[in-house]
């Protein structure tokens, strides 16, 4: 069985080594200790990253299809007459998208506020590292 350790955990659900401590000594993620070190196991990371992902988001407005949801922060904008290119990072990832002018000075995206990206795409790749 696969096993994480604390840093790694926390790396993999975007929080910090502290923050997934405090989720351990609460229950709330199982662990275990082996060669001297706590590890969190594999199949129960991945349930609770499952739940992390379904609990809704109170500051969520209106319904959205997408799951792909990604909070962040906006690193820079890039303006011309007709479309823009909004840079963010969130958590390790850099993301850019691009939209109409009109829609992101109607969002008031500029850089340091707080957005949630969402992405919806029917093609992902995925790799192993």
């Amino acid at each position: 069985m696969t096993t994480y350790r604390i840093a790694e955990a926390a790396e993999l659900l975007g929080v910090s080594d502290d923050t997934l401590r405090r989720w351990v000594d609460a229950g709330r993620l199982p662990a275990a200790q082996e060669d001297g070190r706590t590890v969190v196991p594999g199949p129960a990371l991945a349930a609770f990253a499952a739940d992390l992902a379904n609990t809704p988001d109170p500051g969520r407005g209106a319904a959205v299809s997408a799951r792909n949801r990604l909070v962040g922060i906006v690193t820079a904008v890039k303006k011309d007459t007709v479309m823009a290119q909004v840079d963010m990072v969130c958590g390790p990832y850099r993301l850019v998208s691009l939209m109409s002018t009109e829609a992101a000075e109607e969002l008031g995206l500029e850089p340091g506020a707080r957005v949630v990206a969402s992405v919806k795409s029917t093609n992902v790749v995925v790799e192993l590292p």
